[in-house]
């Protein structure tokens, strides 16, 4: 027997456009969008005026399993996302062991299809031998081709031009790449060790992962992705300078090279080591005020196309430790729509643009099948938000695994309500309901 949920008085931010309308959902989809809808069975939700956005598609996230499951894994992390409004996520291969095998691949694929409470695809790794095996990727129904051409956690640097060259000549569906110039981080490293004796401040993070380091890489990146037209996606931009390479003339969907910001990159500056130290530290580094400031405008100007949070927790002990020791990257998929929604209300961005950077541009780019949107027939992925309810992250009320956050002590102005994953109503005033897992994203690529 079909399950009906009727959503009534809702702002609903779809498709550039605010409009009171109801939406009736019947199992996993959305049935009817349109005004005074009934249904003699179905479940009310009455949203009383309050905003209702699709859910939001994060296509960089690190949630650590197989092999790191002391920092983090997928049933604690998609649990995390759901409560932050993230329906959907793409997982990173450096995991242990990293996803460089097809079989290697389809284990993180039978593992959320049995934990995780959001929707899930997986990125293939490449490495420098792996090219046949990266080639075997389904353009069906797995999000796309990573490729490290920077060290991160993890050994999955590729540095060989024979092999970069090969991968972008041959890739079919898209390649996604973190971008830092490995030679300038090594010698940036070594030249701070021997001003430092050893002993680094965190201060000198932006400055060993240098702005040079990060336009060394993602301009040759973009350069071989032009040359073999490659589609050709640039994670976590951090530099001003960066923003230069990427076009604003044409549609998303036509392009062939985009580029993605990230929560952190676009919240705090090198000023804020000072007091968070390493828990900002990540790979590329927050750098200056200028640069989070110049990759607002690049995100706003359409120069930037996607908003993520590249989601990677360690344990605090770990992040404790000294410089060369802290590891780089943090949680932020409980607090990405929060913190994106914070600048709404300072007038930085409108709602309608929020949901076109999280929700509907990540589903053009990966061509996400029927998620992304609200529209009649798509999958119900649903967001229901208030933009009049305050509340501070404390330590208590961290979901992640690794139980901190960066932006402890913030008051985020917004709360998330209810969280519909493919129709199931998955959270609710910060009460989980686990029974049903989510569905693995599919691609409607030709």
């Amino acid at each position: 027997m079909a399950k009906y949920t009727l959503i009534k008085n809702a702002k609903i931010v779809n498709e550039g456009e605010i409009l009171a309308h109801d939406v009736l959902i019947k199992d996993q989809r959305i049935e009817k969008v349109g005004f005074d809808l009934s249904h003699d069975s179905a479940e009310v939700l009455d949203a009383d005026g309050k905003f209702l956005i699709p859910g939001l598609i994060d296509d960089q996230v690190h949630f650590r399993e197989p092999g790191l499951t002391h920092k983090a894994n997928i049933y604690t992390e998609s649990r995390a996302a759901v409560a932050g409004g993230i329906t959907s996520f793409m997982e990173m291969p450096n995991t242990v062991p990293n996803a460089l095998t097809q079989e290697l691949l389809q284990d993180k694929y039978d593992i959320a299809s049995q934990s995780s409470l959001a929707n899930y695809s997986f990125f293939m790794g490449a490495s420098n031998d792996n090219i046949d095996e990266v080639m075997k990727t389904s353009r069906q129904n797995v999000c796309g081709i990573k490729v490290f051409m920077g060290s991160s956690t993890g050994n999955m640097l590729v540095d060989d031009e024979k092999t970069l060259t090969e991968l972008f000549s041959r890739a079919e569906l898209i390649v996604a790449a973190h971008c830092e110039d490995e030679t300038t981080v090594k010698r940036n490293t070594e030249l701070f060790k021997e001003r430092y004796d050893g002993k680094i401040p965190m201060t000198a993070h932006p400055l060993i992962r240098s702005e040079e380091a990060c336009y060394l890489s993602s301009s040759k990146a973009v350069g071989l992705a032009k040359a073999n037209n490659t589609k050709f996606h640039v994670l976590h931009i951090s530099t001003g300078k960066e923003t230069e390479l990427f076009d604003n003339t044409i549609p998303l969907k036509d392009k062939l090279v985009t580029a993605e910001a990230c929560i952190h990159h676009m919240w705090f500056s090198d000023e804020d080591y000072l007091t968070k130290g390493g828990l900002i530290k990540w790979n590329p580094a927050v750098k200056t005020a200028f640069d989070r400031d110049t990759i607002f405008q690049a995100m706003l100007d359409d120069k930037i196309d996607v908003i993520a949070t590249d989601h990677a927790p360690h344990t605090l002990d770990e992040k404790s430790g000294d410089y060369l020791n802290c590891p780089s990257g943090g949680p932020l998929v409980q607090h990405a729509l929060p913190a994106m929604l914070e600048h709404h209300l300072n007038g930085k961005i409108s709602i309608e643009r929020v949901v076109e950077k999280m929700c509907h541009n990540p589903a053009i780019l990966f061509e996400v099948k029927e998620r992304g949107y609200i529209r009649e027939g798509y999958y119900a992925d649903l967001v229901l938000v208030d933009t009049k309810d305050s509340w501070v992250v404390q330590k208590d009320n961290v979901l992640s695994k690794c139980g901190w956050s960066p932006f402890e002590g913030q008051t985020f102005r917004s709360k998330i309500l209810h969280t519909f994953v493919s129709g199931h109503l998955a959270y609710e005033q910060g009460k989980f309901n686990e029974g049903t897992v989510g569905e693995r994203m599919l691609f409607d690529r030709k």
